[in-house]
């Protein structure tokens, strides 16, 4: 433990504070040096589950009060965290597995917290999200993302947030528990060709990583049934771009090309929408590309 108070003892970890901690994700060796010496200085170690988090202190040779806050008692056991901040403790909490409050019980606590006026410190750490992410490997991609987390448990809601999801030219991160794999994947084979990235077991000794299209994920899934054992994180990969004038008819782009010539960009168009009814994104791209192209003859 001596690198980790060299590593980190730097940094000022002051009293009456909560610190969210992030956890490893499935693999021991991926505790930040950070989050081991906040864990060693923390009063009390407020969790979604006693055991699971006495078990992982223990495997650091921690040893530290627990105070149980999960998603059935967290206003409550909030109380009781701010009530220890009060009186100058350091209190840190850990969900399961990654960042509290992403997915995991944690944010009722953290506006408990400010609501009394004391600090929240984040102490960052594993992430299925970002670590599947960096393994996808779609070309193009620009980065941007939208984190979804577990879609609706109801048919129908699920698949009415499907089918949003067709329409999202950004990248898309799901989560899923293994027992509504199956319906999730029925649902995602909708999307046809569009590619996802399946991550399970993620850093952990049987983890599988699989890019497909959506439409082959059923079929994926029942070739081996170890495939739904385990977390799953999924990436809906963003759509491949178009090119910038495909979709629009030839007469609204002749009208495009027209306002261009005589107004300036945006009230092209604008005009041009309000003519068409077409969508103002698609023709301000397509304004664009017709602008270079004139440019490049």
């Amino acid at each position: 433990m001596q690198a980790v108070e060299e590593a980190a003892a730097h940094q000022q970890y002051p009293q009456g504070a909560l610190y969210m901690v992030a956890t490893p994700i499935g693999n021991l060796a991926d505790i930040g040096l950070r989050a081991l010496h906040v864990l060693g200085l923390a009063d009390t170690v407020a969790c979604e589950d006693t055991r699971h988090t006495g078990s992982l202190l223990q495997a650091y040779g921690l040893h530290k009060p627990l105070l149980a806050l999960h998603e059935h008692n967290e206003n409550q056991a909030a109380l009781s965290v701010v009530e220890r901040l009060q009186a100058g403790q350091r209190v840190a909490y850990v969900s399961d597995a990654g960042t509290p409050g992403i997915s995991d019980p944690g944010a009722r606590l953290v506006q408990a917290v400010q609501a009394a006026g004391l600090r929240t410190l984040p102490i960052p750490g594993a992430s299925s999200v970002t670590a599947l992410l960096s393994a996808t490997g779609h070309s193009g991609w620009d980065g941007r993302f939208v984190f979804a987390g577990f879609l609706s448990p109801k048919a129908t809601e699920r698949l009415r947030e499907v089918r949003a999801l067709a329409t999202d030219p950004r990248a898309c991160v799901l989560l899923e528990a293994p027992h509504r794999m199956v319906a999730l994947s029925n649902d995602l084979a909708i999307l046809g060709e569009r590619e996802i990235t399946v991550g399970r077991e993620l850093t952990k000794q049987f983890e599988d990583i699989a890019r497909l299209a959506a439409a082959h994920l059923p079929a994926w899934l029942q070739a081996d049934p170890h495939r739904l054992r385990g977390e799953f994180v999924l990436v809906v990969h963003p759509e491949t771009a178009a090119a910038p004038t495909e979709g629009l008819d030839t007469e609204a782009l002749r009208v495009l090309g027209l306002l261009l010539a005589e107004l300036p960009l945006k009230t092209a168009v604008k005009v041009c929408a309000d003519i068409s009814g077409l969508s103002r994104n698609a023709l301000y791209e397509a304004a664009l590309a017709l602008r270079q192209d004139n440019a490049n003859p």
